[in-house]
């Protein structure tokens, strides 16, 4: 195996987890090429941490500026081909790199790859795979590449940001990580990779862990719904701009449907009918219909619930 992966790490405020992100990486059966972690204005001990890995870390610190912009930076130090992005405060089982590897090896065709992964609210005792194994088996019909990335989105088997591996160069053709995009700004480079290079590789086996309720985390921010309904309405213009319209909506109308899920329970129901007119055009009239009766009361909310269930379908929560 040839392939050069660089790992990029960007880090805020993470000395009292960053040495489990960084020393799941030098603990690969298949080394990576360079290990880069980019500071992204920390005022911990962030540094003194990273500094302990010596000259086998490369460390870059900058001003704060934000995930994007951190990712960015460590993109274009990174000298491999293949780019693997692990966040400071996840980590990788020691299998990560050779099977994402091999699963490129045996299709070369492909540009990215994605895995499965835990999603651990570890302090609690909870565990659990973003999607069973053999259900991912079964969606890939014994194969090991899906045809369309935003069918993979909507079946909740394209990853996370920390299971995915993606060529430098097509990161740069992308575009890079939008540095004004102030949340969900790895969706908005996913989809934009989706458009031009469908598809994308997939191990079923969970690969990596996700850690949940890390207080200070660079990218784990709340979603506010303005933003979020902004991001889809640009894609939608984007994709039909690059002729992938139809195949961007049903990914578009899956997560409209989990964050007014989201929206309807934990009191926001405010945003929902906003949400239903700016898209009416893609959502259908059923669906617009039973939501906008659901956000009338509290005791309507509760019992429509095990609809709404049905309704939105089980996605996990992503960054």
């Amino acid at each position: 195996m040839s392939i050069r992966i660089s790992v990029v790490i960007p880090a805020y405020n993470s000395g009292a987890y960053i040495a489990r992100a960084v020393a799941s990486v030098f603990e690969q059966r298949f080394p990576a090429y360079e290990v880069i972690v980019v500071d992204d204005g920390s005022d911990d001990d962030t540094g003194e941490v990273v500094g302990q890995f010596g000259d086998k870390v490369k460390y870059i610190r900058q001003e704060n500026a934000g995930a994007s912009a951190a990712r960015n930076t460590g993109i274009l130090a990174a000298s491999g081909e293949w780019i693997a992005f692990l966040d400071a405060d996840d980590e990788w089982k020691d299998d990560y790199l050779v099977k994402q590897v091999e699963l490129i090896e045996r299709n070369r065709e492909l540009v990215w790859t994605a895995a499965n992964f835990y999603n651990c609210c570890c302090e609690d005792g909870h565990k659990m795979q973003l999607h069973d194994k053999g259900a991912g088996e079964k969606l890939l019909g014994g194969g090991e590449v899906f045809e369309d990335y935003f069918q993979a989105y909507v079946n909740g088997t394209a990853g996370w940001t920390g299971s995915l591996m993606i060529k430098k160069a097509v990161l740069e053709e992308a575009g890079m990580f939008s540095e004004n995009q102030p949340m969900a700004n790895d969706l908005d480079m996913w989809w934009r990779i989706g458009y031009r290079y469908p598809k994308i590789g997939y191990n079923s086996e969970p690969l990596a862990v996700y850690h949940t309720h890390i207080a200070d985390s660079i990218t784990k921010k709340h979603r506010n719904p303005e933003i979020l309904s902004d991001l889809i309405a640009k894609h939608l213009e984007i994709s039909r701009s690059l002729g992938a319209y139809e195949r961007f909506v049903p990914c578009a109308v899956h997560m409209i449907k989990y964050w007014n899920y989201v929206y309807l329970f934990d009191e926001r129901k405010v945003y929902i009918r906003g949400i239903l007119k700016r898209f009416n055009r893609i959502l259908p009239f059923s669906y617009r219909s039973i939501m906008n009766a659901f956000t009338i009361c509290s005791p309507v909310r509760m019992a429509a619930k095990p609809l709404v269930d049905r309704i939105s379908g089980k996605i996990g929560i992503r960054r």
